[in-house]
């Protein structure tokens, strides 16, 4: 019997306690988004690239926020920096009219179905009757 060892049971333990999954990065997050916010902005390929860029630079700087763990006063001031930075950068970014749909989009939290609805109105609106 020499080389088999007694008492070790054929299946592998799994070693240590399970670990939580890592958070996602800044990338992740945001191109996990970003087929919807393409879609609701009818953004081009260039303006998706450019979007893509800001808003992964700005939620990197979020992350970097919470890691920090400041008083809640000097959080709220610190996002209220990052969200006028974000925006003025959009803005710059993007023609007025799509701008305006991402900001919409953006306060209506990525909700594309009443973001869809309320260009139908506006194409209805436009209509002479």
């Amino acid at each position: 019997m020499g080389n088999r060892r007694i008492g070790r049971p054929a299946i592998p333990q799994a070693q240590g306690p399970v670990s939580k999954p890592e958070p996602k990065t800044a990338e992740e997050l945001v191109e996990a988004e970003m087929p919807e916010i393409i879609e609701a902005v009818e953004l081009d390929p260039f303006e998706a690239a450019v979007v893509s860029s800001i808003l992964t630079r700005y939620v990197q700087q979020r992350i970097e926020l919470q890691i920090l763990e400041l008083p809640a006063d000097q959080t709220r001031e610190a996002l209220e920096k990052i969200e006028r930075a974000e925006r003025a950068e959009l803005e710059s970014g993007l023609p007025p009219e799509k701008f305006e749909a991402m900001i919409s989009l953006k306060e209506n939290r990525y909700n594309t179905k009443k973001l869809k609805k309320e260009k139908k109105r506006k194409k209805k609106k436009q209509k002479p009757e």
